[in-house]
């Protein structure tokens, strides 16, 4: 793994954000870690792009011509023939330096041998989702995790009760192996940004399924293509940086992190007298030890005086995938 560590300077501007996959088959992804983590730095870039034989995924932050020149340089890879990139804006820096990592899978399932390159789902662009999932002989599953179904969820959703993707297949096992009167007659699968769902498709279809779906470009182009008047998407969506959550449109939502246990938190959840910021909210509350506590709390102050001086802490971070 590679790790740039880069000077704290303030943005002061928007800066763009672009989430941004690809499944194909790159065959020594070693040989293109340095040229784009050179490319990266030079263009004032920051976030996490991840490598691997199966293709490519990361979130990046930065200036609209810098991530311009980065998305343009990766769409030049003789293997990439259809990078899928949602954007949307921050208003501060969403990450705090620039990492590649190269790793056996871009999204682990820990199943790197399935092929989500030769034969996935159906891809439904998001103006066709409604229809798709307004069908009665149609399963809905949220192929995130559990505390994202928790932030929001389409109408009718089942949550895989996953705390990582890794979990996933054996959920699916058990919807396979169901006595076939009770199995869906579709399947219709979304997430994020559509990097799990089409992985999670890949993986149904080898199980046995035929009819499999999956929301093209996530839920993120959803929100941003479907009027609110007209969805069927329920609260926020949980996004892997400093925005937290975002809403219709790609607002900014409502949702902070929790320092303490790392789980988004509403609004009401921060009302409640088990959260400190920085240090603990009512999910973790239970389960911290005073040591914890008193070492959230001195971070914390770190964290606040930085801000007070207009700089970024190193502990400042964001969640990332």
């Amino acid at each position: 793994m590679l790790v740039l560590s880069v000077p704290n300077r303030k943005h002061t501007m928007s800066l763009t954000v672009a989430a941004l996959y690809h499944f194909t088959h790159i065959d020594d992804p070693e040989t293109r870690r340095d040229e784009l983590l050179s490319l990266c730095r030079s263009e004032d870039v920051y976030g996490t792009l991840i490598l691997a034989k199966e293709g490519i995924n990361g979130t990046i932050a930065g200036p609209a011509s810098g991530i311009e020149n980065v998305i343009g340089f990766l769409n030049s890879w003789p293997e990439i023939d259809g990078l899928e990139v949602k954007y949307s804006a921050s208003s501060g820096r969403a990450f705090k330096r620039m990492k590649v990592k190269v790793k056996q899978e871009i999204v682990t399932m820990g199943i790197p041998e399935v092929d989500v390159a030769n034969d996935v789902g159906t891809y439904v662009d998001p103006k066709d989702w409604n229809e798709l999932i307004e069908r009665d002989d149609v399963l809905i599953v949220d192929t995130r995790n559990s505390y994202e179904f928790g932030v929001g969820r389409f109408s009718g959703a089942v949550d895989p009760e996953t705390e990582t993707f890794g979990e996933f297949p054996a959920w699916a096992q058990d919807l396979a192996e169901t006595e076939e009167e009770e199995k869906p007659n579709a399947v219709a699968m979304y997430c994020t940004g559509g990097i799990r769902c089409e992985k999670a498709t890949a993986y149904m279809r080898e199980l046995g399924f035929d009819e499999v779906y999956h929301l093209k470009g996530g839920i993120l182009k959803y929100l941003e293509q479907v009027p609110e008047e007209k969805s069927l998407w329920e609260g926020e969506c949980f996004v892997f940086d400093e925005r937290v959550a975002v809403g219709h449109g790609l607002a900014e939502g409502d949702y902070r992190l929790c320092y303490g246990c790392m789980n988004p938190i509403s609004p009401d959840e921060r009302e409640s007298s088990k959260f400190e910021e920085g240090v603990s909210c009512s999910n973790c509350f239970d389960s911290l030890s005073d040591y914890d506590r008193d070492r959230f709390r001195e971070r914390q102050k770190q964290i606040n005086l930085a801000k007070s001086r207009g700089e970024s802490h190193f502990e400042d971070r964001a969640r990332l995938w």
